[in-house]
């Protein structure tokens, strides 16, 4: 075949067999593959066949009975010879690759949340209270947020998985479309949650913008109380993110509600840490939190479930 003909055989949108291909035309084929802009995979095990391995995006060598020179060239190696272990491997990989993205989406998500507070506070001149300390964003960030953020990392795998076509090339694992759920979306309803809290906490106290929150004032409790709802507030947004993110491509009843107990007992441990911050006196002069009605624990209470 010419480069024209093997171009146009390629290019015509079904699938195509080389049958006893040698070496060369294996090159070729992986070129010609390659040009078309498709993803190509190669397998081999002699050592004529490592210039094909090397060309394709993927060279993927036989272990057993592999040469070395082939074995070094791939980028794969099938210890035990078997080629179905190559579609345990990609759908390996596809899992791992999703769940990453998990993992960034959730962490993602909960910056909004954070700086929202800050940013409403320097806008308002001060007028507005800092709905959140800096040690309570401490306290999310190295206990609430990390072990539901490292459980998405032992999600199982969503239905379909292998039937999805090969991602392309150019995009990485943060998209456009990762940043606009994440922040403008499962973000911007948290941090729309929290501040809510927040202000309904301090306005049933009587405040009103402008009024002295500090050590000392009438507002004092309140406002300890407010940051708390707040603090509280981010983490039932945490809960219902951890569930959001688990499935891109399904539902989450297709997965399980209750299958990753990873991420169960992450929350677990978020849910008892939450009690000792705002019941425990200890903890209140080191977080500024104080301790909050049920009313008030009301509030937050739904904010998972919206979330989700």
């Amino acid at each position: 075949m010419t480069k024209a003909q093997l171009h146009e055989l390629l290019g015509c949108g079904s699938e195509v067999v080389f049958a006893r291909s040698s070496p060369e035309a294996k090159l070729r084929i992986a070129d010609a593959l390659r040009a078309s802009g498709q993803v190509v995979a190669m397998t081999g095990d002699g050592v004529n066949d490592a210039p094909a391995l090397r060309r394709a995006d993927i060279g993927v060598a036989m272990g057993k009975s592999g040469t070395d020179v082939a074995r070094e060239a791939a980028t794969m190696v099938l210890t035990d010879d078997n080629f179905a272990t190559i579609a345990v491997a990609v759908e390996s990989g596809r899992r791992v690759y999703d769940n990453v993205r998990k993992f960034i989406c959730y962490i993602f998500t909960h910056a909004v949340p954070e700086v929202v507070p800050f940013l409403v506070f320097a806008l308002s001149g001060g007028a507005v209270p800092l709905p959140l300390t800096v040690m309570e964003i401490l306290a999310i960030d190295l206990d609430t947020d990390t072990l539901p953020a490292l459980a998405l990392s032992r999600e199982p795998a969503e239905p379909g998985l292998m039937d999805r076509p090969p991602r392309p090339r150019a995009p990485g694992v943060i998209s456009r479309a990762m940043l606009a759920r994440a922040w403008g979306f499962l973000g911007l309803i948290s941090a729309t949650l929290v501040m809510t809290g927040f202000f309904l906490t301090l306005r049933h106290a009587g405040w009103h913008p402008g009024a002295a929150t500090g050590p000392g004032s009438p507002l004092n409790h309140a406002y300890r109380q407010a940051t708390t709802v707040a603090w509280l507030g981010i983490v039932a947004c945490q809960i219902g993110t951890a569930f959001a993110v688990r499935t891109d491509h399904a539902s989450l009843r297709s997965v399980g509600v209750f299958t990753n107990r990873f991420l169960l007992g992450g929350i677990a441990f978020a849910l008892a840490f939450a009690p000792l911050l705002v019941y425990m006196p200890a903890m209140h002069g080191i977080f500024g939190t104080a301790a909050v009605t049920p009313p008030q624990l009301a509030i937050v209470a739904p904010f998972p479930f919206i979330v989700w």
